[in-house]
């Protein structure tokens, strides 16, 4: 099973896919945009792109082998003492370093923040990450949010234990131990998660300090900043923009307020003005958001989709919540007058929207009990993100009779969000999988049943994609740590980068989240982009 990361939106999904039972009430994230007459907006689908000579439509097939790790083993030379189920214990007796160079612990950095990816000890192994933010001025520390509680030392080496107890009683104790040192400053170790004193994943680990942006990059290039804007709630996570305005969804996390909506009248671009901020009692893990003419659908974790009416744009009354009953919903999409909604138990649903405030459920898709992260849709064509599953393609003509046309998948894979359009001719498919490693694959996806991969684009490969949008020859990327990144993708064999804005600081994540950064991107076709970001909120960007 894949070691995941403790707060990780993803976790939820992971461990449900997987049996692990790690975190029943974890949390969740995603989202995309419509104009304000509810009409199909230009990131909600895409016309032929490549009408000039820029691309015949001719590609030479890539071969796919996974994720970008190239397996040498385990990351250290440490060892753990127990099996999947054991008793955990409340010391570090877990870890054997006896065989570890504690000396060359002597030049590693112990300040900062620190990707950690991780390595199962099955076979074949999968790769995860954690983050750990670690001081040396006696400030908080924390690994993947939880605060660490006890530390100590074996030579050189550091040991570390983060704990927290949920409200219902569940009691997640997170560990790492320093290992070596052998391309000092960065380190490697072993990493243990325990759940109700029960050790629920292992693995060894190699660390990337975790700076501000890429090695000699800008702060921006292409993009300049219009606003800044602070939520103040919860963990910003997605964006639509409709009526004037945007509303942005927050998650629950640790230490950081309830999540909840917040809306923004944007009618001056430079300078947006908070309206409104509404929470629910034990229901605020709310991770994506769409619109459609006067009905606002917010995915929440606890009630499925709540259905606001917006036809007071500054003032979302809730009406209802769909299907009506507990329903874990993690995104939301609006092709026409379709709804679809990821639920982490259900599959698929979709929804009639001929009255948007009183959507009608159609049917339900989970080819082969598969668990959703995403979709997009244009038409009779469903394109679904499922995780461990893969992207799978689906004819959704017949709602009553919805039939899987084509899946594309690969090892170690976590399908999380996709865009679609036509490209001279030929649909083209520009998928982002999550986790290290992870990165944009364009995919050949006009004959479904044999799905190609013709191009693809990575930055740092422990950082991976969020969301993304596709407004004809451009493909917009919420890429955590990377920022907002635009892709020229008009020969779509060779996606270009051609502007990026780093959004990411390293001061402001005091409480070390591996996924973090960029979540919500938007570019409604008013000239301007909207981007959330974890801990800076909803920024307002405009091409140069």
């Amino acid at each position: 099973m894949r070691a995941p990361s403790l707060w990780s939106h993803s976790f939820m999904i992971r461990n449900l896919s997987l049996g692990a039972g790690l975190l029943a009430s974890a949390l969740t994230f995603m989202g995309c945009t419509s104009s304000p007459s509810g009409a199909t907006s230009p990131d909600a689908s895409t016309p032929d792109a490549s009408t000039s000579a820029e691309w015949d439509g001719s590609s030479v097939p890539l071969e796919e082998n996974g994720n970008t790790w190239t397996d040498t083993g385990p990351f250290a030379a440490c060892t753990l003492t127990a099996n999947i189920g054991d008793a955990c214990g409340d010391d570090f007796s877990l870890f054997d370093l006896s065989a570890c160079n504690r000396e060359s612990l002597a030049n590693a950095n112990t300040d900062g923040l620190f990707i950690l990816t991780t390595r199962s000890p099955e076979s074949p192994p999968y790769f995860s990450a954690i983050a750990t933010r670690l001081r040396n001025d006696g400030g908080p520390q924390y690994i993947e949010g939880l605060p660490i509680i006890e530390q100590a030392s074996d030579g050189n080496a550091r040991l570390y234990a983060a704990e927290r107890v949920l409200p219902r009683g569940t009691v997640f104790r997170l560990m790492i131990a320093t290992c070596e040192a052998p391309q000092a400053p960065d380190f490697t170790g072993c990493y243990a998660n325990c759940v109700n004193g029960k050790v629920s994943a292992l693995s060894t680990f190699k660390s990337q300090r975790s700076t501000t942006w890429r090695t000699g990059e800008a702060e921006a290039s292409g993009l300049e900043l219009v606003s800044e804007n602070p939520v103040g709630i919860g963990l910003p996570v997605d964006v639509y923009v409709t009526k004037g305005h945007a509303y942005v969804v927050s998650m629950t996390v640790p230490d950081i307020p309830a999540g909840g909506l917040t809306v923004f009248d944007v009618s001056d671009k430079s300078a947006p003005r908070k309206v409104k901020t509404l929470q629910l009692e034990n229901d605020n893990a709310w991770n994506g958001v769409w619109a459609k003419g006067d009905a606002l659908y917010v995915a929440s974790a606890d009630r499925g989709v709540l259905v606001f009416d917006i036809r007071n744009p500054a003032d979302p009354q809730l009406v209802r919540n769909l299907p009506g009953s507990k329903s874990n919903v993690h995104t939301v999409f609006v092709d026409g007058d379709r709804l679809y909604a990821a639920d982490l138990g259900q599959g698929i649903l979709l929804f009639d929207l001929t009255n948007p405030l009183e959507p009608l459920e159609l049917n339900r898709y989970a080819p082969n009990g598969a668990l959703p992260h995403d979709m997009f849709a244009i038409g009779d064509r469903l394109y679904a993100s499922f995780s461990d599953s893969g992207f799978i393609v689906a004819d959704v003509s017949n709602p009553s009779d919805i039939r899987t046309l084509g899946n594309f998948t690969y090892p170690n894979q976590w399908a999380h969000h996709n865009a679609v359009g036509t490209f001279a001719g030929r649909t083209i498919a520009f998928e982002g999988g999550e986790g290290p490693g992870e990165h944009l694959r364009v995919l050949d996806i006009t004959d479904p049943a044999h799905i190609v991969k013709i191009g693809e684009f990575q930055l740092r490969p422990e950082i991976s994609i969020h969301n993304m949008v596709l407004v004809g020859k451009k493909l917009y990327i919420a890429w955590y740590q990377e920022g907002v990144r635009v892709l020229d993708v008009s020969n779509p064999t060779k996606p270009t980068q051609v502007a990026h804005y780093n959004t990411y600081r390293e001061s402001e994540a005091d409480t070390g989240l591996y996924f973090a950064g960029v979540y919500g991107i938007r570019v409604p076709g008013d000239g301007f982009i909207y981007a959330v970001d974890t801990w800076r909120g909803l920024l307002i960007l405009r091409e140069q």
